[in-house]
């Protein structure tokens, strides 16, 4: 490949990882205003006529089979109506800068995942990289003050569903996989972003959550405007253009400045504390994500 097309994959990336850092403080913005299923329901609606469009310029709208609709509708349920649903609900009560760094613990998950149901070999290094993840959230979410864990204190009520929103990824993401190596990356992300939706539209219909736009403020729909054009769908399509183009080692890099833009973002926006024990924090975090990537996935004798 050469150098000009890297460098343009390389930028695309830090476009779509910086857009997805900024997508913790809009969705913080937005859901004090009106509710996490409205939230949902409108950033998908919008990132799905984008994304509509440019699947079918790219000929990836041939209507799946059965079999397929099945696992898209599925895959949409875990990665769109449940996952955005624990996200935004937890962001209600949760910090936006606290949210992104418990969001990066994804990969350790997926690692316990294949350990748990594929008998992926763990070995010392990479569990000791879970343990540094799992004392960088505890910094995080407590502050340095793990009393609180003791004294019913510990973090915001919004931690835990954001907690439970990790593994939810791992498994969602784990369960992609199928479905990626069968179809184009595009088709996948419209087919499961509309079942999802789909699914969301249940609740926002049974719930008349139409009546909340008029709660909207000009930045509220400003928040909505950019949770649908750039982070469900523009950076998608940034994500894919730079997995297409570099090595999936490379492109898994870049992802830890996701919470680093969301911490700095989030202090700038919404005048959230940057605390030295949550910086801390966050470097055992990212310091343990990188090595349970590291270290190459074994499977046993």
């Amino acid at each position: 490949m050469n150098s000009s097309k890297t460098l343009s994959a390389q930028i695309k990336l830090v476009v779509a990882i910086a857009v997805w850092g900024g997508s913790f403080i809009a969705t913080k913005i937005v859901v004090g205003e009106v509710s996490p299923v409205t939230v949902v329901w409108s950033r998908f609606l919008i990132g799905l006529i984008i994304l509509g469009w440019f699947a079918w310029r790219h000929g990836e709208l041939a209507i799946p089979t059965r079999k397929d609709g099945l696992e898209f509708a599925f895959l949409g349920f875990m990665g769109i109506t449940l996952h955005q649903w624990l996200q935004s609900s937890g962001l209600v009560t949760s910090e936006a800068a606290t949210t992104a760094w418990i969001v990066s613990t994804t990969p350790v998950f997926m690692a316990v995942l294949g350990w748990l149901f594929l008998k992926e070999h763990l070995g010392l290094a990479r569990t000791a990289g879970i343990a540094l993840a799992a004392l960088g959230v505890l910094l995080v979410v407590s502050k340095g003050s793990f009393g609180g864990m003791f004294n019913g204190s510990f973090g915001r009520p919004g931690d835990i569903l954001i907690l439970i929103s990790a593994p939810n990824w791992a498994i969602f993401s784990v369960l992609s996989r199928p479905a990626l190596q069968k179809h184009s990356a595009i088709k996948v992300t419209f087919y499961v972003l509309l079942f999802g939706w789909l699914l969301t539209s249940l609740q926002f219909l049974a719930g008349r959550h139409w009546v909340e736009y008029s709660q909207f403020s000009t930045t509220g729909w400003i928040c909505i405007a950019f949770l649908g054009i750039f982070c469900s769908a523009l950076a998608y399509i940034f994500y894919n253009d730079g997995l297409k183009a570099l090595p999936a080692s490379q492109v898994g890099a870049f992802l830890y400045l996701e919470p680093l833009v969301a911490t700095l973002v989030a202090a700038v926006v919404l005048s959230e504390q940057i605390f030295l024990v949550t910086l801390a924090g966050g470097a055992l975090i990212l310091f343990g994500v990188w090595q349970v990537n590291r270290v190459p996935r074994r499977l046993p004798d």
